[in-house]
């Protein structure tokens, strides 16, 4: 009678579950296969540092440290991503290797993009030991260390902890599942060598996840995932019951990808919006153009946004980084179409996208050349920096006739009034090219940094002398300050043309910015401030207002080093968040530096 009652109880708390809201399903495409030659760093708690494994013959297997320097080490980090290499590890203990050492008295330049392209002898012809097997260590592009805390994700309803307690207990399981992972061996049949988790489980809760294929007449089915993720397979079942999961740094990846191949969209979303914390580690911006292959592969729209907004904000950083070159053309273009790109000035993005273009080559088609030229917004170039694109664009003999009707219709909008602009049957006043970025130099923004200052005259200089040329212009590596430095300033007063028309450049405007941190500074300010501090951008009369808007931004720059945050204006105040939930990307102590933006546009 007892046990009769517990089956009642499971059955009617199973029935309660599966009433709920069905998940949407988003099914994953496919699953990147070992190719011959891929490399991996194994047998370290840290995915920068390990035994160097070289995947040839349907087997992993090890590289002898006979030769080896920085060179080979710079060509395995380059081929896993890494920004560059620290240093060769040599006899340490990285555990047992099994397989065969394939790769022995190794030659690489250093400049190489995989390690099989270098000189060896052959593949597997060796005089080593396991004992003499290479590791390395590579670069992560940051100093900075990744809290691996735990986050709970937390989607329940009622029944949760109670269904939660039935998975764990196994009781009225009927449906087995079985999840393998190659390990990447072979044994000596030739058959792949194979990791496998066994999880019994209820069918009434699984049929619920179409991507399982749990059909009426089935009892069990096998499921393939990487070796890497088996760790986190039964965490992941289990959510299926309780839709509660604990997610860290370092399993977050696998349960994204589980979630996307077996259409749990909200647990993908929501695991995803943790990868944005990583997204300012990596200054070779390796790991944010990854992550944006990932987030298609995935079809995770959430994380391919989060990935493009910080290429986007910081756009300048990206430029001068190692992943500019090879920058996939469909995020080069995503970039171009956004409003919330944050340069010096559209002139400086012309320039980096010719530059990228001289760069590919002949890799890049005619058609995207013009595609790309033709999302630069030239009306926002001046009119003197027009005149000169003839003599300076080095790519305007290739591509004359794009030039020449940009640069016409650019001078239309400089010269003719806008209301009779406005009248041209041609003129279309959604277009993005009559509309400002986010531009931060000298003629349009101005920073102040309140509450952090250099800790010394050294670090003063440090930051006011790394100023460096690149496509014709004198930029700072990071962030620069086209006046005197913002360290310890409250406010600023600065001036700005009324609008980028040449039309209005005789007209100017006057600006003050502020960082209020307290209520006797509103106070002061004639102004009322929810929370401190508060920014404020303010203005005189002006005598356009029928004209013109201002959609003026602040953005909040980390310790100068990359845009963690874009806001707007309501009215002339910004509140500055801390870094909770509503900062995009964290920043140590909040230590901002605030840029304040003008941005006018044509009513």
């Amino acid at each position: 009678m007892h046990t009769h009652r517990n089956l009642c109880t499971l059955w009617l708390l199973l029935l309660l579950f599966v009433s709920g809201e069905a998940f949407k399903l988003n099914l994953f495409k496919r699953t990147p296969e070992l190719q011959d030659g891929d490399v991996r760093l194994f047998g370290s708690g840290s995915t920068s540092e390990g035994r160097v494994e070289v995947y040839h013959d349907g087997k992993w297997g090890t590289v002898c440290d006979d030769g080896w320097d920085m060179a080979e080490a710079q060509v395995v980090c380059r081929q896993l991503n890494f920004p560059g290499a620290v240093s060769v590890v040599i006899g340490k203990d990285y555990g047992q290797a099994t397989g065969p050492i394939w790769l022995d008295d190794l030659v690489c330049k250093g400049t190489e993009n995989y390690l099989s392209t270098c000189t060896f002898k052959s593949w597997g012809l060796t005089d080593c030991s396991h004992k003499e097997d290479v590791g390395v260590i590579c670069e992560t592009g940051t100093n900075a260390t990744i809290d691996d805390s735990t986050h709970l994700l937390d989607h329940s309803i009622s029944v949760s902890d109670e269904l939660g307690q039935i998975f764990d207990s196994g009781k009225g399981c009927d449906f087995l599942i079985s999840a393998q992972s190659a390990t990447g061996n072979r044994k000596e049949d030739g058959t792949l060598e194979m990791m496998e988790t066994k999880i019994c489980t209820h069918k009434i809760i699984i049929s619920r996840f179409p991507n399982f294929n749990a059909s009426d007449e089935m009892t069990n089915i096998t499921v393939s995932i990487s070796q890497s993720c088996q760790p986190y397979f039964t965490s992941f079942i289990r959510y299926l019951y309780t839709r509660k999961i604990d997610v860290t740094f370092t399993s977050a990846q696998c349960l994204h990808w589980m979630a996307s191949k077996y259409g749990l969209k909200q647990l993908m979303e929501d695991t995803g919006r943790l990868f944005t914390k990583i997204l300012p580690e990596d200054a070779s911006f390796q790991t944010q153009v990854s992550l944006y292959k990932y987030a298609e592969e995935t079809e995770d729209l959430v994380l391919q946004e989060n990935c493009v907004q910080y290429l986007a904000w910081n756009y300048q950083n990206l430029t001068m980084s190692p992943a500019w070159i090879p920058l996939p053309v469909k995020i080069l273009q995503a970039l171009l179409v956004r409003s919330d790109l944050v340069v010096p000035d559209e002139y400086f993005l012309l320039q980096t996208v010719e530059s990228w273009i001289t760069e590919k080559g002949n890799s890049t088609s005619f058609e995207t050349q013009v595609d790309l030229l033709n999302r630069i917004r030239f009306p926002m170039i001046p009119v003197e920096t027009l005149y000169g694109l003839e003599f300076n664009s080095s790519l305007y003999g290739t591509h004359k006739t794009v030039y020449r009707e940009n640069m016409l219709k650019a001078y239309q909008f400089h010269v003719i009034g806008f209301s009779k602009f406005k009248s041209n049957p041609s003129f279309n006043e959604e277009a993005d090219d009559y509309k400002p970025r986010i531009y931060t130099s000298e003629t349009w923004s101005t920073a102040l940094a309140p509450f952090w200052k250099p800790q010394s005259n050294q670090e003063r200089t440090r930051y006011r002398s790394s100023n460096r040329r690149q496509y014709g212009y004198e930029y700072e590596t990071r962030y620069y300050y086209p006046t005197a430095s913002p360290y310890g300033q409250t406010s600023a007063s600065f001036r700005t043309p009324l609008h980028n028309s040449q039309i209005f450049q005789v007209n100017t405007i006057n600006w003050e910015a502020n960082v209020l941190r307290n209520k006797y500074e509103c106070s002061n300010r004639g102004v009322r401030c929810e929370s401190f501090p508060t920014a404020r951008l303010a203005t005189s009369y002006y005598s356009q207002q029928n004209i013109i808007i201002f959609r003026n931004r602040l953005l909040l720059t980390c310790q100068g080093k990359y845009i963690c945050q874009v806001q707007d204006f309501k009215g002339n105040l910004a509140s500055i968040p801390g870094n909770g939930t509503n900062i995009a990307y964290p920043c140590p102590d909040d230590q901002f530096i605030f840029r304040f933006v003008v941005r006018p546009e044509y009513i």
